[in-house]
């Protein structure tokens, strides 16, 4: 009876730890896209269009900010592990840029470790409600009610 018992003892350790190794284990997602060194060779500078480059490389992750002057492909990878938040360990972004006729001038490559912040921007509707509770919007009208509007002298 002792040794059945050290069995299961031994089967319930070995299944504890595995899950332990399991669950510990970091998981690597890759986000966004980058295209190919063989694509980007394709692309001649000073020659090129903004249509040819999104044919051969693909559509942009984003474009320029100020104007329609860049294109920008992002690649980012995470590394999840347990319940801690995601770690972001690589990132590429590949910026063509084009001039005022619409060719292509530039190609560039930046990574995480070259720090350089770029900034990608989205158009964001302002509702013109401030963080405001029902309460506070109820109490703020109290001001604004005529009298006359409600005795019909108005």
């Amino acid at each position: 009876m002792g040794s059945k018992a050290f069995t299961s003892a031994r089967a319930v350790i070995a299944v504890a730890g595995l899950s332990i190794a399991v669950a510990c284990t970091p998981i690597i997602r890759n986000h966004g896209y980058i295209p190919a060194a063989e694509d980007l060779d394709q692309i001649v500078l000073g020659e090129a269009m903004r249509e040819t480059v999104r044919t051969i490389a693909g559509p942009p992750t984003s474009q320029g900010v100020v104007g329609d002057n860049a294109f920008y492909y992002v690649s980012s990878k995470f590394r999840h592990f347990g319940a801690m938040a995601p770690v972001e360990f690589d990132r590429n972004v590949l910026r063509v840029s084009f001039d005022e006729a619409g060719l292509v001038s530039n190609i560039q490559r930046f990574g995480l470790q070259d720090g350089q912040v770029v900034e990608l921007s989205r158009r964001v509707t302002d509702n013109s409600v401030r963080d405001s509770t029902f309460v506070r919007q109820l109490l703020s009208s109290i001001g604004q009610i005529n009298a006359g509007d409600f005795l019909g002298g108005g």
